[in-house]
């Protein structure tokens, strides 16, 4: 009977938090079969959502990504075909297509110097997540901004949203692909102790907890490529063709 009532009450909170709203505007240009052309196994896909529960991770991470995927597929593969792997609210851990996300705006993180045994093991640790729930602890946290909108000054807003229950079969989208680089010791956003500067002293590196990352951190390390699709086939801004004011486009012939 409990069980059952909280179910009830997940499904009624997902779909609260899931809804969109109006107003939002893609201003991304390309095409999403653009975006599948340029894909590798392993990188990242960082989304501009516009629901309730977007709204909150961009305002709290002063960020315009709020949900990130990874893609596990093979390079040259259809944006159709099922191969990012994300974490939502409603399915938990599951594998969606890129056109899922083709009305939104996108960016693309690329690890790099990665062998392809390591990207073996990234996607292989990803993929054993599959099935496993949403982190409700999470969304409850973030519940307290979208209900109360509290003016939370920039160094708090980060603790608002790290606060998942860090359970092993539990997952958001940021900590789950989090825990996969950190199971090959892929960095993100390290702590650092030394500049090795000072009398050859080695720089250190310790992990953050993966449950303490944003969809941003990937946009905002400095070991992910950011990888636009125009730019990876030669764009060339000669090429383009400008519209004159006063200079309307000449309609086409009627024949």
């Amino acid at each position: 009977m409990l069980s059952a009532i909280n179910r009830a009450i997940g499904e009624a909170l997902a779909s609260f938090l899931t809804k969109s709203l109006p107003g939002y505007q893609r201003m991304d240009t390309v095409a999403v079969n653009d975006v599948a052309a340029v894909l590798r196994t392993g990188d990242i896909v960082l989304v501009e959502g516009n629901n309730r529960i977007s709204t909150a991770i961009k305002y709290l991470s002063q960020s315009s990504w709020s949900h990130a995927c990874l893609f596990v597929g093979e390079p040259g593969a259809s944006c159709s075909e099922a191969n990012l792997i994300e974490a939502n609210l409603k399915d938990g851990v599951h594998l969606v297509s890129l056109d899922h996300y083709a009305d939104f705006n996108l960016r693309i993180c690329r690890p790099v110097s990665l062998s392809d045994a390591e990207i073996g093991k990234l996607v292989a640790y990803a993929r054993s997540k599959l099935g496993h729930r949403y982190d409700l602890k999470n969304v409850f946290d973030l519940l307290r901004y979208l209900i109360q909108k509290p003016a939370v000054p920039e160094r708090y807003r980060r603790a608002m949203i790290s606060f998942g229950s860090g359970e092993p079969t539990k997952a958001i989208c940021s900590t789950l692909i989090a825990e996969a680089f950190q199971s090959i010791d892929y960095p993100i956003l390290p702590r650092r102790t030394g500049d090795g500067g000072n009398d050859g002293e080695v720089p250190h590196y310790y992990r953050r907890h993966f449950t303490h990352f944003t969809p941003r951190d990937f946009d905002m390390s400095p070991y992910f490529a950011v990888v636009k699709p125009t730019l990876e086939k030669q764009f060339d801004f000669h090429d383009l063709h400008w519209e004159q004011p006063g200079n309307p486009k000449p309609k086409p012939q009627v024949s």
